[in-house]
């Protein structure tokens, strides 16, 4: 097992490597071992609709002769039907390929064990459940959207030593400045990852903000406001900056360029939450106000929290969210804590 560790741990490394390009479709790795122990081919998902790690890793391989005596490591169960790309249990299978390990099943409802099935049922050995946690843990976002209906959701917010996250309207300090810009790179890199960020119309209206990614080399996420009864200007760079942007609400259903309004019960985050896995959303990111991450807190629908402390006090504003849960990790970067929490 040890060995077959090695090189699951390799596939790991490789599949790391699409990160921030294969959404909707998970991070995938895969190595293939020839006869006498030696790699003799790599490679991961590169970038969603391309070619799968399979794909890559046999087409890497110099001596094809060697595949019909090597292993294929691959860190999710490989797919098993026709979409963007043809099904790589089918692709494993004519080259003879003898041996597979893998690291997790794939709970997408098109694969979910067939993709094993196949294979067995063409005669290939495969072992299933090496380094399983880890290769689960690589794709959460993934693995939680096609287990429980809904997007993966990271709640991300910045607060003051003694507890705020924004001033009063009267001090002219809003947004309430605490990441400093190491940190503030970080947390762009955190929306190039996501599919979606979500605020609410308060943080819309006040803080006007534009939700890109312009401080990280890497695309946009979808932005989504929730405004119940469209209480937000329509001067807002959110409406006008031509980019994507989804508004639920309680009043229409209308699409204006990119902008849509969708009638929901905003009050309800499965409501919402189910609407952006429907359009092939798999992980969110909600940056605020203090209702919404209050109400995210309270109904339970979270996974992951990202809470920036800076050292400044301000003795007065609006009050950060209350949450309590588990310290996945924790660091400082400029004199700012930063801690990841998971319910």
């Amino acid at each position: 097992m040890i060995v077959e560790e090695r090189y699951m741990r390799r596939a790991l490394q490789l599949a790391r490597q699409g990160a921030g390009h294969t959404s909707p479709n998970p991070m995938v790795g895969a190595v293939i071992v020839g006869p006498d122990g030696t790699i003799i081919g790599e490679g991961w998902h590169r970038k969603c609709g391309q070619g799968h790690a399979e794909v890559n890793a046999v087409a890497s391989v110099n001596d094809p002769s060697l595949l019909k005596d090597s292993t294929i490591y691959v860190t999710l169960e490989p797919c098993s039907h026709f979409g963007k790309t043809p099904p790589c249990a089918k692709l494993i299978i004519e080259r003879g390929i003898p041996r597979v390990v893998v690291g997790a099943l794939d709970p997408f409802v098109k694969v979910s064990g067939r993709g094993v099935a196949m294979l067995r049922e063409a005669g290939v050995e495969v072992v299933v459940g090496v380094l399983e946690e880890e290769c689960r843990m690589l794709n959460c976002r993934f693995m939680t959207a096609h287990t429980t209906g809904r997007p993966w959701v990271q709640l991300k917010w910045a607060q003051t030593a003694d507890g705020f996250i924004a001033l009063p309207p009267e001090a002219g300090e809003n947004p309430l400045h605490m990441s400093t810009p190491v940190t503030m790179r970080l947390m762009h890199r955190q929306r190039a990852l996501c599919d979606a960020i979500v605020v609410g119309a308060a943080t819309a209206r006040i803080d006007d903000p534009s939700l890109t990614t312009r401080y990280w080399p890497g695309k946009s996420p979808l932005r989504v406001v929730l405004s119940c009864q469209l209480s937000i200007p329509d001067n807002l760079k959110l409406l006008n900056d031509g980019m994507p942007t989804i508004i639920y609400n309680s009043m229409k259903n209308e699409t204006r360029g990119v902008v849509e309004y969708v009638k929901m019960d905003t009050s309800d985050p499965q409501m919402w939450l189910t609407d952006l896995y429907r359009r092939g959303i798999t992980s969110v990111i909600v940056e605020g106000g203090t209702d919404v991450l209050q109400q995210m807190i309270d109904a339970g629908a979270w996974d992951e929290a990202r809470i920036e402390v800076s050292p400044r006090r301000v003795g007065q504003g609006t009050a950060a969210p209350s949450i309590k849960g588990s310290v996945r990790k924790q660091y400082l970067i400029d004199g700012n804590q930063i801690t990841y929490l998971i319910p």
